[in-house]
């Protein structure tokens, strides 16, 4: 969809504030208010979660501007065009790219700073990011439309002359959003949201967005010009590893079953710094909730006992949709 609308939001003399740069700095601010919110119900330091989050959103800023940069190489890398590779408010940065950059510097952060299993506590890293990773393609999306970049395939067939690829994101990333927070009210084990999100977004791109989006085609399997569709582009190809990588860390996840809360040891045990997730940090087995610590069933039994009287399967059970 391409739009005449003017890419800057203010001018105050030589300084342009454009959409594109103001979208992404609310959904930073919307992403960082969540993490730090849930994540301190969830018991960790506000100090800590303020400090991770400054290094992910500047990770996460690095990585999509790298991976956009080196998988369009003939905008930037010619004469004239350097200097556009650090422009990121001019627009072009990559999910991808976003959500590498920024599990890399949550991670290392991680292994420095906190007591007990690293990887338990990335898992809920990054279950605590999905909301602001679902806002910031919801919003970029929308600044992509003012800076006329992300453009979809001509169509000849339907009411406009291009597909609106920009809004179909946008409503995409509302939908994910939806989507997490219904399963979060399930209450699933560390890890679970943040693979399932990279999951159901994976499937977005390779059905429906890269196939009418105008992207550079890697194998021309099917094309027809007058519902803009075609296929395979590059990014369609290239994201089914991803996607299988996505569906089976989601699945051990919900095996591994690591409590989403961490309960830190009391400071006459563990001299305040210890992990009491104990076995679900470091053997991957999930801890009873504190807000309903029944006892699992005898061997042989009808299963656990859930919180609210009523009985489910004993062992680990994917949360419905």
């Amino acid at each position: 969809m391409e739009v005449n609308w003017n890419p800057i939001l203010i001018q105050i003399g030589p300084l342009a504030i454009r959409w594109y740069g103001f979208f992404m700095a609310v959904s930073m601010a919307a992403g960082l208010y969540v993490l730090v919110r849930d994540g301190t119900r969830r018991g960790y330091d506000e100090d800590f979660l303020y400090n991770v989050s400054a290094l992910m959103i500047v990770g996460g800023i690095v990585g999509a501007r790298l991976v956009y940069v080196l998988t369009n190489p003939g905008d930037y890398f010619v004469p004239g065009r350097y200097g556009e590779i650090i422009r990121v408010d001019h627009g072009g940065l990559s999910l991808h790219g976003a959500l590498a950059g920024g599990a890399l510097a949550g991670w290392w952060y991680v292994r420095r700073r906190l007591p007990g299993s690293p990887w338990a506590h990335f898992q809920r890293l990054l279950d605590l990011a999905v909301p602001g990773v679902a806002i910031g393609y919801m919003l970029v999306r929308i600044g992509n439309l003012f800076n006329g970049e992300v453009l979809g395939n001509f169509t000849t067939a339907l009411p406009f002359p291009r597909h609106p690829v920009q809004l179909y994101a946008s409503a995409a990333g509302l939908g994910l959003l939806l989507l997490h927070n219904r399963l979060a009210r399930r209450r699933p084990p560390a890890g679970y949201l943040f693979w399932s999100f990279l999951y159901y977004y994976q499937w977005w791109r390779v059905v429906v967005e890269e196939t009418v989006r105008d992207a550079p085609i890697a194998v021309p399997v099917y094309s027809n010009s007058a519902y803009g569709i075609e296929l395979l582009t590059v990014t369609q190809v290239t994201t089914w590893p991803l996607l299988v990588l996505a569906w089976w860390l989601r699945r051990r996840a919900l095996a591994a079953g690591i409590d989403p809360e961490w309960r830190h040891a009391p400071a006459e045990d563990e001299g305040g710094t210890g992990d009491r997730d104990g076995a679900g940090d470091q053997t991957e087995a999930q801890e009873p909730a504190a807000a309903g610590k029944d006892a699992a069933a005898p061997a042989g039994g009808e299963g656990e006992r859930s919180a609210s009287g009523g009985r489910r399967e004993a062992g680990p059970r994917e949360p419905g949709l």
